[in-house]
């Protein structure tokens, strides 16, 4: 699963790889356009888990698609980490503009640290 190989087209890694990314990635946005949303956790910081939660899930699925496309496995976690900052300063910058929401830096830190842990943990769980 993790490298390139030459049976991957360009088609199937679009596809098979980034197309799940690409299509989870907008569910967040979409979620985060979503006005007056409640806190689906009612624990303290429960938004946080959510946002961690979140984007633990991109962060799988971009480390996943970055894999599969280059190697080694670090610069596909950088990858990844990259997306996922740019994926979610949109989410808080667009959340400044829809009623009832907010944006707020601790949200982007937040998953920052869910996107950032996906690739540490695919790599404790990758067979040796």
């Amino acid at each position: 699963m993790g490298r390139r190989t030459a049976e991957r087209t360009v088609p199937a890694l679009l596809v098979g790889f980034w197309l799940p990314a690409a299509l989870y990635a907008a569910l967040v946005l979409a979620i985060g356009s979503i006005p007056n949303l409640k806190q689906p956790l009612p624990i303290a910081f429960g938004d946080k888990v959510m946002h961690v939660i979140e984007y633990f899930v991109l962060g799988l699925l971009v480390t996943r698609a970055a894999r599969a496309t280059w190697s080694p496995a670090l610069p596909a976690a950088l990858v990844a980490l990259c997306i996922g900052i740019l994926v979610g300063t949109a989410d808080e910058l667009n959340q400044a503009h829809v009623p009832g929401r907010s944006s707020s830096t601790l949200d982007l830190f937040a998953d920052t640290v869910g996107v950032g842990l996906a690739p540490l943990v695919m790599r404790a769980f990758a067979r040796p």
